[in-house]
Order: C-alpha cells, then sequence, then structure tokens
C-alpha cells in the first residue's frame, strides 16, 4: 500500500512542552493537596502508626514501574498511553479493552472531583459572601473553567497550572514545617517510619492501608499522554516520570509523618476518626494565623480545580487518539488549526461533564451522598488495574521486541513492578467494602469489578470484529493512526543468480 501522510487536522502540537510543562500536568493531575488532605486522614484511620512508611513503599513500586513505562513511551509516544501500550505488549483486542477501561475510569475520577470541588467551595462562599451555593452551581462554573481551557493552547494551559501546582506545594510545605516546629509534647517521633511495626501489623490492615496509599497517587501516569508534544521526548519523559513520582512521594511521606508528629502518635488515629479531611487544617488553625488555614482552604479548591484541568486534557486526548485511529468517530481525531488543541474531543468531553453534572443536580445527588466519592474510588480502581496491564504489556513488549534497553529496564524493573502492581490489585479486590465505604454484601461491590470486565470483554469483542471487517483499522491499533501491513508479494522479473526480493511492510 502507498504511503499517505496524516492530514494536518490529525496532529497534536509537537514540540510544544518540556519537562517542566509535562511534570506540571502530571501532578496537577496527581492533585497534591487535595489527596494529601484526604488520603492522609484515611489512612491514620485505619489505627496504624506506619502511614509515612505506605507512601514511601508505593513510592517506590510506581518508581520501579515507571522504568518500563517510560521505555514503552520512548519507543512510541502515544496520546493514549496506557491502552497503547497494552495494545502494544498484550494484543490489540486488550488494548480496546482497556481504552474504554481508561475512559471510564478517568471520567469517573473527573466528575467525583466536580463533587469535591462543589463541597469546597460551599464554606467558603457561606463564610465570606454568605451566599449559600448548591455545589452544582460551583461545580458547573468551575466545568466552564475547564472547558476554555480545555481548547487552549497547552503550553499556555500549562503555564496556569504551573501557577497552581506551585502555590499547592508551597503551602502544604509550609503547613508541615508549622506542625514540625510546633510538634506534640511527645516531640519530634520517628516510630511511623517503624519497619517492624509495620511488618507487625495485621494483614487485612497493612493490605488495605497500602492500597489508600497507591490510589492516593493516581494521576501520576499522566505524564506519558503527552509524549508526541514533547521537545526532547526521551530526556523529557524520564525526568517527568522520575520528578512527579518523588514531588508526589516526597509530600506526602512529609505531609504523613508531621501530621502524627503535630497530633501526637497515639491521638493521630483517634484525631483521623473524628476529624476526617479536617484534620489537616485543625492542626494547622492552632499553629498558624487565620490567614494561613484560609490560604490552605482556597488552594484545595484550586488545586481541585487544577486537577479537573488535567484529567480533561487527558480524557480528550484519549478520545483524540481512538478518533484518530478510528476505533470512535473520526471526527473526534482532529486539532484545531490554530492552538492543535484536540477541539473535537475536548468538546464532546466537556458536553459529557456538562450532562452528568446536570444529572446529579437535578436529582440532588450531592456530595453528602457518598455518589462522588465511589465514583473516585472507582475509576482510581480501573486506572490501578491499568497500571498493571501496562507493567505487564512493558514486560513482554521489551524482551520481544529488543532495543537500547538494558536487563534491568526491559525485564527487572517491569517484573518487579508487575508482581507489586497485581498484589495491590488483589488486595483493593479483597478490600472494596472497606474503600467504597458500604457493607460487604452490598451489591456495588460487585457491580465495579463486573462494570470492569464488561468493558474489557466488549473493548476485546469490538477489537475481534474489526479485524474481519476492517483490518486496516485493526492493524493500526496503538499505533497512533499509522497502520503497518504488510503488501503482498509480486513477482518480478530477476536476473539469474540475484536474491529473491522479499515482502516489505509499508505504512499506510
Amino acid at each position: 500500500m502507498a504511503l499517505h501522510d496524516r492530514p494536518s487536522s490529525a496532529v497534536l502540537a509537537s514540540r510544544r512542552l518540556g519537562a517542566a510543562g509535562v511534570l506540571t500536568f502530571a501532578l496537577a493531575a496527581a492533585i497534591p493537596f487535595p489527596a494529601a488532605v484526604t488520603a492522609v486522614p484515611a489512612a491514620y484511620a485505619l489505627g496504624t502508626p506506619t502511614v509515612p512508611l505506605a507512601f514511601a513503599i508505593v513510592g517506590l513500586v510506581l518508581a520501579v514501574f515507571s522504568v518500563g513505562y517510560v521505555a514503552m513511551a520512548r519507543r512510541s509516544p502515544h496520546a493514549a498511553a496506557l491502552s497503547a501500550f497494552i495494545a502494544r505488549g498484550l494484543g490489540r483486542p486488550a488494548g480496546v479493552g482497556s481504552a474504554w477501561i481508561a475512559l471510564l475510569s478517568y471520567n469517573a475520577v473527573q466528575i467525583s472531583l466536580y463533587g469535591l470541588v462543589g463541597a469546597a467551595a460551599e464554606p467558603m462562599l457561606r463564610s465570606w459572601f454568605g451566599i449559600d451555593a448548591p455545589w452544582w452551581t460551583v461545580a458547573l462554573a468551575c466545568w466552564l473553567v475547564v472547558a476554555v481551557c480545555g481548547l487552549a493552547r497547552v503550553e499556555v494551559v500549562g503555564g496556569f497550572l504551573a501557577l497552581l501546582v506551585i502555590a499547592e506545594v508551597a503551602v502544604l510545605t509550609g503547613f508541615a514545617a508549622a506542625d514540625l516546629f510546633h510538634p506534640a509534647p511527645a516531640g519530634i517521633i520517628t516510630a511511623p517510619f517503624d519497619v517492624t511495626a509495620l511488618t507487625g501489623a495485621d494483614r487485612p490492615v497493612l493490605g488495605l492501608l497500602l492500597v489508600t496509599a497507591a490510589l492516593a497517587f493516581v494521576g501520576f501516569e499522566t505524564f506519558a499522554t503527552y509524549g508526541e508534544e514533547l521537545r526532547r521526548p526521551r530526556r523529557a519523559l524520564s525526568r517527568a516520570a522520575y520528578g512527579v513520582v518523588a514531588v508526589t512521594t516526597a509530600l506526602l511521606v512529609l505531609v504523613a509523618w508531621t501530621t502524627s508528629v503535630a497530633a501526637g502518635s497515639a491521638n493521630a488515629t483517634p484525631a483521623a476518626v473524628t476529624r476526617g479531611p479536617e484534620l489537616i487544617f485543625d492542626l494547622a488553625a492552632v499553629r498558624l494565623a487565620p490567614w494561613g488555614v484560609t490560604l490552605g482552604r482556597v488552594l484545595l479548591f484550586t488545586g481541585l480545580l487544577a486537577g479537573l484541568i488535567a484529567l480533561h486534557h487527558t480524557i480528550a486526548r484519549y478520545l483524540f487518539a481512538l478518533g484518530r485511529e478510528r476505533l470512535v468517530p473520526s471526527w473526534l481525531g482532529r486539532t484545531s488549526p490554530r492552538t492543535l488543541a484536540p477541539q473535537a474531543a475536548s468538546l464532546t468531553q466537556s458536553v459529557i461533564a456538562a450532562v452528568v453534572l446536570s444529572v446529579c443536580g437535578y436529582f440532588r445527588l450531592g456530595p453528602e451522598t457518598g455518589l462522588f466519592h465511589r465514583l473516585g474510588v472507582g475509576g482510581a480502581l480501573g486506572v490501578l488495574v491499568l497500571l498493571l496491564g501496562a507493567s505487564l504489556a512493558a514486560l513482554l513488549f521489551l524482551n520481544r521486541h529488543p532495543d537500547r534497553e538494558n536487563l534491568v529496564r526491559r525485564f527487572v524493573a517491569p517484573a518487579l513492578a508487575t508482581v507489586a502492581l497485581g498484589t495491590l490489585a488483589v488486595l483493593a479486590y479483597r478490600n472494596l467494602p472497606v474503600l467504597l465505604g458500604v457493607a460487604p454484601h452490598d451489591a456495588l461491590v460487585r457491580t465495579v469489578p463486573v462494570v470492569f470486565g464488561a468493558e474489557l470483554v466488549l473493548g476485546m469483542l469490538y477489537a475481534v470484529v474489526l479485524r474481519g471487517a476492517r483490518p486496516v483499522v485493526y492493524a493500526g491499533i496503538g499505533l497512533g493512526g499509522t497502520a503497518v501491513v504488510v503488501s503482498p508479494h509480486v513477482p518480478q522479473p530477476r536476473a539469474p543468480g540475484a536474491h529473491r526480493p522479499e515482502r516489505v511492510e509499508t505504512p499506510s
């Protein structure tokens, strides 16, 4: 087949982001301030003091995972990174199924953040302006900002997110420093880092603690989504990957440790059970001026907004990539001629979010119902399963097609990451009722794995149908819209003794 260049409307803006820009998007998606405010008290509420050590262990696991993940991203940058890598390593049907799971999971996480951002703004609006605005009005106002950012140039949005993320990190570090300089009567303690206490904990509690810590990192993997838009992909991908893991791990470990220092080792669990996400602000209130606590609440709101913007860009790029490969309507794979942003996919994602928010507002499904918490947990669990699939795919692909990666990059690190992530996935499944906040026999406990399983099976069946009905589309799955097919061999006259020509693989 002949070589056809992709139309310009199906190409993202190249060479517009560096390592810092991608790091900003990934940190915004990982929402460090909101993650610390919610995950640290939730972890202490389990009744074990070794919360900082759990975050450190999970951070190490994700750093090891990033070795193979970065190697895959360097080989074939792709806007739908997780599903594309799974397609390369585990087969095209698995790639299509994982793409459906990715869209469902990221949308669930994003909708949960809309509920949280509305709830975070309510007390500030009431205190400052005397306005009792329902959560969905704030969520829709944030939706408008997100929708506009989805259509802007990626480097402009990256600059805006950089300001929000830097402010988040600065204020979170300030809270931690205040706790450290004004400890509880017991003083500076190191018990949270005691490995013997971790190994001596009950296995169910230990498993739940590790899963809770792992879910706080969801979003870090989105750095690979921007691989096609990087100036120096090989260098930028490595720096962004290890940078986002290092920064997120350091912040979560620091906040978890200083929370125990400020509350006291013996009081951390009771305080976390009683106060929940308010614990971080309560500890800051007795150590900082009131404006400092207020600033923290503002940064909680802006951190959620930054997460919404970053996740919107991730989802839009997944839709764009699937449209470019014609797995969904091809018009979703078009970019704006002016900004080269995935315009059609971004507008589609905005419409989907607006419809879901409107339905939730109409039926009064507010944050108090637990809906948004369950959506967030369910979506994060879906991403965790995709990380496991991507790790296994990297292990298989890099060893089937060895290139410049050494033994550690192509085998040791992906193998260790696959085992560790598989263990976390099993622990998450066993602790679904606690994670979702429902009774062990609640229908939701069975619904979550069934929904993800159905998504995977339906996606795989769709790919099988494509293989017979549209083989060229099937061949292009995971290749960014460039299918590689084998041209039919046409015998050519040759001189006696000449070498017989081989079949040629030609991109189309």
